[in-house]
C-alpha cells in the first residue's frame, strides 16, 4: 500500500526529471572536462539522446537504473512494492523502447554508449570508459 496520498504522490512524481538529472549532469561535466563538446537532447534523433557528438558519430545515454531496468544484479533495479499492475508494464515498456531506439540509432550509423546510474559510484572507471568510447575510431 502506498504511504502517500494521491496528491502527495502526484507532487512527488512531478519532480522526476527526464533531462538534466544529477547522473546526466555528472557525465556531462566529466566529458566537458575532457575537452569534448556535444549537443544535448537532439529531438531529430530517435530517443532524444542525452549527449550527441555529431562529428564523431557517437551518442551517450545516461540511464537511471530503476526507470530503464538496468539488470537483476543492480541494487537500484528493484520493483515497487505496490501497484505492480501499473509499474511492471510501464517499466518493461521503457526497457523495450530503449532497445528499439538503440537499434534504430545503430542502423543510422551512430555508435551508442549507455552509462548507468550505478556505474557513477566509480567516477574514474566511468571517465576511462567515456574517454575510450569518444576517442575510438
Amino acid at each position: 500500500m502506498d504511504t502517500l496520498t494521491a496528491p502527495e504522490r502526484s507532487e512527488r512524481m512531478s519532480r522526476v526529471r527526464s533531462k538534466d538529472t544529477k547522473p546526466e549532469m555528472l557525465v556531462r561535466s566529466l566529458v566537458h572536462r575532457m575537452g569534448f563538446r556535444y549537443r544535448l537532447h537532439d529531438r531529430k534523433l530517435p530517443g532524444n539522446p542525452d549527449m550527441v557528438f555529431p562529428g564523431r558519430g557517437k551518442i551517450i545515454f545516461v540511464h537511471g537504473c530503476f526507470w530503464h531496468r538496468h539488470g537483476k544484479r543492480c541494487e537500484f533495479t528493484r520493483w515497487p512494492k505496490s501497484k505492480l499492475g501499473f509499474w511492471r508494464p510501464k517499466l518493461e515498456q521503457n526497457h523495450q523502447r530503449d532497445r528499439i531506439v538503440g537499434r534504430e540509432l545503430r542502423k543510422l550509423g551512430w555508435r551508442v554508449l549507455i552509462v548507468w546510474e550505478c556505474q557513477l559510484k566509480n567516477r574514474e572507471a566511468v571517465g576511462a570508459k567515456l574517454r575510450a568510447f569518444l576517442e575510438a575510431e
